[in-house]
């Protein structure tokens, strides 16, 4: 079923999953490889929205590891690797962030930190584990 939200006045944008708008850390790793700290915006089966301090260009790769904490799961933490796309880039705020929109293409689910995730301490190995 597509949904229609408003952008705005006058425009519409046509979505065919629905959002969860959904703060969760994020580490988004563009194809040319510099690992950034990001937190989602929202999230949909087949997308996610986030910010960086930096410009991505249209149709760039990135890879994203996100924590879904227990609320969401309804079971313990569960991080996801995704591989994605851009699909937009929108204006950067005041805050100089700019918003990206990725469209996810693959995801696999990794296994959890279990010291890390209860404690909520970072691994060297695992950054995203907060």
């Amino acid at each position: 079923m597509t949904e229609l939200h408003s952008a705005g006045p006058g425009s519409h944008d046509r979505r065919l999953m629905r959002r969860f708008e959904m703060c969760l850390p994020a580490v988004v790793r563009p194809q040319d490889g510099e690992e950034v700290l990001t937190e989602t915006q929202n999230v949909s089966a087949r997308g996610v929205f986030f910010y960086l301090n930096r410009r991505l260009a249209e149709g760039t790769p990135v890879e994203m590891t996100l924590t879904f904490p227990p609320h969401v799961t309804m079971t313990e933490p569960m991080r996801v690797k995704f591989q994605a796309r851009v699909i937009r880039v929108e204006p950067p705020l005041p805050s100089a962030r700019i918003g990206i929109a990725a469209m996810i293409e693959d995801y696999q689910f990794l296994a959890a930190e279990p010291a890390a995730v209860a404690s909520g301490i970072k691994s060297a190995s695992e950054p995203a584990s907060v």
